[in-house]
């Protein structure tokens, strides 16, 4: 990289909980960083499921450099000890930060490509010299271009959920039974939206803390008054044993296993049935606007009235698509990585404390960091997040030491599942409960009650 190559900011894709510690962290080592977020405001994201509390402590869920540069601002840090909603995670830390950050972060900029100046991703010479460059629209419509040093995709796979499906694929009919089918958790408190569900019959697809979460807030309105008639039809991919609720009271993340628990008694005390190996392959509408849900086996299910898919989350790579990315056939993490967060072998507390060596690919300076980075396993915590941006913005700065020296505790985890294949039953000391082998859907994206994604 030549000089005026250096002087060129370091483009961070997403101003969410990663990408703006990414921005912290890069002026704690003198690198400027310009953020762009598609959104009309800082966490876009976090802020459609601003109603659902995080299962993390405020101290698990704030940055350090974060913290640093939030301090000459008179912002007061939350009690640490208690858990905040994503609404108050937004609106306490996430948006101070952005404001705090002031014009190196950019609302309305949706990136939709990123390449290096003047090379596609065929040609090899005088490569890594040049600059990146990164083509974006903004709010109203213009197409622009800015030169980049470097590129931190903290962008999320939020916008992309995964269908119903059990091939990965849209089911028939997913498609266009859309006006009846939901990928979000539902916010019970909007009138419109519990007026949706309330009195209904719901079909909530998915094994991870999502799904608990959904159970959880259908049986509350369930017991009362204006939700009598409500019931669910939880639909599993694989069987229910002992760590399908998770670690319970053994969580070292309380209100994880707490949500947990919440989704089991939904189901003990008969406000939903639970439905075991079943793989959906067709919805079918019935005469008055009701799915009913066809199973790979041919099982069909009783009429719904709406569906809450809660699958797991995919990363959009489009715009990425003329950068030498090497991605895991499976997972779409970086190969390093992969293996250390493979939810086949891996629960949340046994993945491996990793940084830029890890996250590294052969375009050298790029990086996809926080969920993003995980691809489509389920493991993901922010404090990860936080952990990898430390580590890149000290090996851009050239501080290999310091970018090598990852240092991170990991809470174990207690609920597991996710929306891999899992119809291989479980061994049998996991049925005892604790720690699965297959980890929850612990995602900034994929937040979860009583306790969130995070």
């Amino acid at each position: 990289m030549n000089a005026s190559t250096e002087a060129l900011p370091v483009i961070v894709i997403g101003a969410g909980p990663i990408g703006l510690a990414a921005a912290a962290r890069l002026i704690e080592r003198n690198i400027e960083p310009l953020v762009l977020e598609a959104g009309p405001a800082a966490a876009s994201a976090v802020r459609d499921w601003s109603h659902v509390r995080l299962f993390s402590t405020w101290s698990e869920v704030t940055d350090p450099a974060a913290e640093k540069l939030l301090a000459p601002t008179g912002w007061i840090k939350p009690d640490g000890a208690t858990y905040p909603s994503g609404g108050d995670w937004v609106e306490r830390y996430l948006q101070p930060l952005a404001d705090a950050l002031g014009d190196r972060v950019r609302y309305g900029a949706t990136v939709t490509g990123v390449s290096r100046s003047g090379r596609d991703r065929i040609v090899d010479a005088d490569r890594e010299s040049q600059p990146f460059v990164v083509h974006l629209t903004g709010a109203d419509g213009r197409e622009e271009r800015i030169f980049a040093r470097a590129v931190i995709d903290a962008s999320g796979t939020w916008s992309a959920p995964s269908p119903a499906g059990g091939s990965g694929l849209y089911a028939l009919g997913e498609k266009g039974a859309a006006g009846r089918i939901s990928y979000r958790v539902p916010d019970l408190k909007d009138p419109a939206v519990r007026a949706r569900y309330a009195g209904k019959r719901t079909a909530v697809i998915g094994s991870g803390a999502s799904a608990f979460t959904a159970l959880a807030y259908l049986a509350g309105l369930a017991k009362a008054e204006d939700g009598a008639g409500t019931h669910a039809t939880w639909i599993l991919r694989r069987g229910i044993s002992g760590s399908t609720f998770g670690g319970g009271a053994a969580d070292q993340l309380p209100a994880r296993g707490a949500l947990g628990l919440a989704a089991k008694a939904a189901v003990d005390d008969g406000y939903a049935d639970a439905v075991t190996g079943f793989r959906t392959d067709v919805f079918e509408k019935t005469g008055d606007g009701r799915l009913v849900l066809v199973a790979e086996d041919g099982r069909r299910l009783d009429p719904v009235d709406e569906v809450i898919v809660l699958t797991g989350f995919r990363p959009d790579l489009t715009f990425l698509d003329e950068l030498r990315l090497a991605l895991d056939e499976r997972l779409q993490a970086p190969v390093e990585l992969a293996p250390l967060i493979d939810p086949n072998q891996h629960s949340c507390g046994t993945v491996y404390p990793h940084g830029a060596a890890e996250l590294a690919h052969p375009e050298k300076d790029v990086y996809l960091a926080g969920m993003k980075s995980y691809g489509r396993a389920p493991t993901f915590l922010a404090m990860t997040g936080y952990e990898q941006v430390r580590s890149i913005a000290a090996a851009l700065a050239g501080d290999h030491e310091a970018a090598e020296r990852v240092e991170l505790t990991l809470p174990e985890t207690g609920v597991c599942g996710g929306a891999g294949l899992f119809d291989q039953p479980e061994p049998a000391e996991e049925a005892s409960g604790g720690c699965c082998a297959t980890p929850a859907t612990l995602t900034i994206g994929a937040p979860s009650a009583v306790g969130g994604g995070c």
